[in-house]
């Protein structure tokens, strides 16, 4: 996937002016991808050995050269794989706002300040209550994975899937917050560290009254319960720091925003034309219930989710003309901004429009169903 990504690049720059765009956005989709699958990987792999190099320093007293390095190592990759994967993501996407450096820096080390912290509380519970930490770890799990559950999310295409996709982020919501639910995340995201906050506490508390006196002396206690919070409070403040500078959607208190991430888009004026992206989308939602306009037994059928044709059907003579070349009507309603793009629809999206952009003269048009113009539903053949 990296030779991949590389290799569009550079396509990218040497290909004439008409087919950069098409390697461009090639190179920015795969670069997503791969965003996505470090970041599973580092929370998979890095997260866990982090506890256990931690727990292991804690009970031997002492920090080998290489074992330093490699706890560094495997903390830094975590705060990395985070920030690293929301800039490529909003890089991604035009109707994104793109991250600043700054911006990324400061969430890096938002991120790296919280999940130190709560990597050393880990360590010190474990070190005395291995058999109680192991249960703590999995409670844990089981209640972010509910939560998620129960917040709806959109990442796959059937409901079994989605679960295992939320139980492997419930992983992740271990150590950080993440965010995968649309709408306003600042609720969740209070809610979250809240917890946090208390658990890291308890498990700080429970450690120093009970930890081994013999190997460990008391100013060097303390100094492990001074780290853990201080690094949480230095982790929550670079996040404030975020949100209240360098946020691409602008402060959090402005009175233009909706919420920490999402801004509310103006609503669509009457008698204007069904809405055209002239770029690939980056994300589909799951249709609902009641979007659903066909038969009852058409859902298990093999309908395919979008239909292309040479030239757009004829309108009727109230509505705007239609621009000549490819047109790509899907049966959906456009997702405002996802929380995450919805891989497994959008991957087979993205390489019909690259194709048809590779083949024709003119950039494809876009077309979503437009929900408040029932009209528009009829012009649509395929239903999810």
């Amino acid at each position: 996937r990296y030779l991949r990504t590389l290799y569009l690049g550079l396509q990218s720059r040497w290909q004439a002016e008409h087919r950069r765009r098409h390697f461009y956005w090639r190179m920015m989709f795969e670069s997503a991808d791969i965003s996505m699958l470090r970041l599973l990987e580092a929370f998979l792999k890095s997260a866990p050995q982090l506890v256990l190099q931690l727990s292991i320093m804690v009970q031997q007293n002492r920090i080998e050269p290489l074992q330093g390095l490699s706890a560094s190592a495997s903390l830094v990759s975590l705060a990395w794989m985070i920030a690293s994967y929301q800039k490529v993501l909003r890089d991604s996407r035009e109707d994104k706002m793109p991250m600043s450096y700054k911006g990324a820096v400061v969430q890096i080390l938002w991120h790296l300040f919280t999940i130190a912290a709560r990597a050393i509380a880990f360590a010190l519970f474990a070190s005395v209550f291995q058999l109680y930490f192991g249960i703590f770890i999995v409670t844990h799990w089981c209640i972010m994975t509910f939560w998620i559950i129960q917040g709806e999310t959109d990442f796959c295409m059937s409901k079994w899937e989605e679960i295992i996709y939320n139980m492997v982020v419930g992983i992740i919501y271990i150590f950080c917050w993440f965010n995968v639910k649309e709408g306003r995340s600042r609720y969740r995201m209070c809610i979250y560290y809240i917890i946090t906050l208390s658990e890291n506490a308890a498990l700080t508390i429970l450690w120093f009254l009970y930890y081994d006196r013999k190997t460990t002396s008391d100013f060097d206690a303390l100094i492990l319960v001074c780290v853990v919070s201080s690094s949480f409070a230095l982790g929550i403040f670079f996040m404030f720091i975020y949100y209240c500078l360098l946020h691409p959607n602008g402060p959090i208190f402005s009175h233009r925003s909706v919420g920490c991430i999402f801004r509310q888009e103006p609503p669509p004026v009457p008698g204007s034309p069904v809405e055209a992206v002239t770029s690939p989308p980056r994300s589909l939602p799951r249709t609902t219930g009641g979007e659903r306009e066909g038969a009852p037994g058409e859902r298990d059928s093999c309908v395919p989710v979008f239909q292309v044709r040479p030239c757009a059907p004829p309108a009727p003579a109230a509505r705007a003309p239609r621009t000549e070349g490819p047109v790509i009507r899907i049966d959906l309603p456009r997702k405002k901004y996802p929380a995450w793009d919805a891989h497994f629809i959008d991957r087979r999206l993205r390489k019909t429009i690259l194709a048809l952009e590779y083949a024709s003269p003119t950039t494809p048009r876009l077309q979503y169903r437009t929900p408040g113009a029932p009209q528009e539903v009829l012009e649509y053949e395929t239903t999810v």
